[in-house]
């Protein structure tokens, strides 16, 4: 106990609200790996008030008054008892009994310390410099109520939630993420606490919202609740109006958090603009040096790749992939089938990471790259049709004759047959057989249509003729042909 409390004096002297939020984490910290287990042994359950208030209260080095300082002994008392729990669950686990540890009651426990915490800033207890305990309250809900669901499922299965009969009718299978639901009402009230703050910007909770909003996107995406982060989005927007600070004046790892769901979330609406200007905000942002910066930085290309990809046409090099082994395993063979215009190819690269697309929920947005396969296997064909018109304007052999003067500039080939695109898409892998062996001349000018209405050609198809006449001034934008 004298540690925490040596911790909590300096933080408090100090305004340094990250101290004071490791003497409420669950996880000790690297320089007293113990403090846990001497903190629940040094009182018991009858005494432990008595010993709080006195270090409380009556401690030189802690100057409180004494309204925060019995707001604080809540806290404590709270954590005092989750501590406990806590202890016996992973003693229960390390043992060997892992689906015995009570995780429902660990995060119950965390409930109430959270609950503590929300009653003293409800009642403007706890100065603004406090709210990395907010911040610590919100991600430990998330983590314990993941825990506690996992556990509870585990039990569920194993028959030991019902005394070792398995009662199909006992509970409900939509309720296998009642903690976790659970979580994200509590998180949701001290989201509610950050935005209903009318206090001057120097001394408001609005600090703190950015975090927590990000709390409630990965909560929700877990539950796959993804309308109800837009319910978010839409409070910060109003709050935005008003009072609060701008987003470039959190600390950056808020920034690059809150863009990379936010980009995410737009992504999954299809608006893959907003998403490519988020994402490459949050690429440029995100700190190259910290713990963890790798698999956020993977995290963001995750969804960058193929968000450019739709926007640019672009895709990623071998040099932005190979610090990354599982992106690269995952979107090389989509890309390398793409620049071969291979249709065969890339429905196999598709098929193997179809499990992890899906999971990611990207597979649709990748499945688009059919499209720019398609443009390029037309676009082959335009080019391999070379040019025309030069040999006549030149006299038959290519040399001007006397009445040009000059060679007249060579001309491409705008006008190509819709069996050479069919050809062509047939060698690509394309399935556009008739069945009996030929060529489905219909679904074949199908492809080319989408492929016009999507922009990614520029011209017409002269069905009478057989023909499709392409532009002159640019028949596929952006590839300079």
């Amino acid at each position: 106990m004298d540690s925490l409390f040596q911790d909590f004096a300096q933080a408090n002297n100090t305004l340094n609200g990250y101290l004071l939020a490791t003497t409420i984490s669950p996880v000790p910290p690297h320089s007293d790996p113990a403090r846990l287990y001497n903190f629940s042994r040094s009182a018991n359950s009858y005494s432990i008030q008595t010993d709080l208030r006195y270090k409380l209260q009556y401690n030189p080095d802690i100057q409180l008054d004494r309204k925060e300082a019995n707001a604080w002994l809540e806290v404590y008392t709270a954590f005092y008892s989750f501590v406990g729990t806590l202890l016996a669950a992973e003693e229960t686990q390390n043992a060997g009994r892992a689906r015995e540890a009570d995780w429902a009651r660990v995060y119950d426990g965390w409930k109430e310390v959270v609950n503590a915490l929300l009653k003293g800033y409800q009642s403007s207890m706890f100065a603004v410099w406090t709210i990395p305990c907010l911040y610590t309250a919100g991600r430990y809900l998330r983590v314990f109520a993941i825990k506690a669901d996992e556990s509870i499922a585990s039990q569920r299965d194993s028959g030991l939630a019902f005394g070792g009969i398995q009662e199909e009718d006992a509970f409900n299978p939509d309720s296998k993420h009642e903690k976790l639901e659970d979580a994200a009402r509590q998180i949701n009230r001290i989201f509610a606490l950050c935005t209903s703050d009318r206090a001057p910007l120097e001394q408001s909770r609005k600090w703190a919202l950015y975090y927590t909003a990000t709390l409630l996107f990965k909560t929700y995406f877990k539950l796959n609740s993804i309308s109800l982060c837009k319910v978010i989005l839409r409070s910060l927007r109003a709050a935005a109006d008003s009072d609060m600070p701008p987003l470039a004046a959190f600390p950056k790892a808020h920034q690059v958090s809150f863009k990379y769901y936010s980009a995410v979330i737009h992504f999954l609406e299809e608006d893959y603009v907003t998403a490519e200007a988020l994402l490459t905000d949050a690429w440029e942002q995100c700190l190259r040096t910290t713990n963890g910066a790798s698999k956020n930085l993977e995290l963001i290309l995750t969804y960058l790749i193929p968000t450019r990809l739709l926007t640019a046409h672009k895709l990623p090099s071998k040099a932005l992939l190979a610090p990354y082994p599982r992106l690269a395993a995952l979107f090389d063979p989509i890309t390398s089938s793409i620049r071969a215009a291979d249709l065969t190819a890339f429905n196999a690269a598709m098929e193997a990471g179809e499990e992890e697309f899906v999971k990611r929920r990207i597979y649709l947005t990748l499945e688009r790259g059919r499209d720019i396969i398609l443009r390029n296997v037309f676009r082959k064909v335009f080019i391999a049709g070379g040019f025309e018109g030069a040999k006549e304007a030149n006299g038959g052999d290519g040399t001007p004759t006397a009445a040009s003067g000059s060679a007249t500039p060579l001309v491409r080939r705008t006008r190509v047959p819709v069996n050479e695109f069919a050809a062509a898409l047939q060698l690509a892998g394309a399935e556009v057989g008739d069945g009996e062996g030929g060529v489905d001349g219909d679904e074949v000018e199908c492809l080319i249509a989408n492929a016009m209405y999507k922009n990614l050609m520029k011209g017409y198809i002269a069905r009478e003729r057989g023909i499709v006449v392409l532009s002159k001034a640019g028949a596929f934008p952006g590839t300079g042909v």
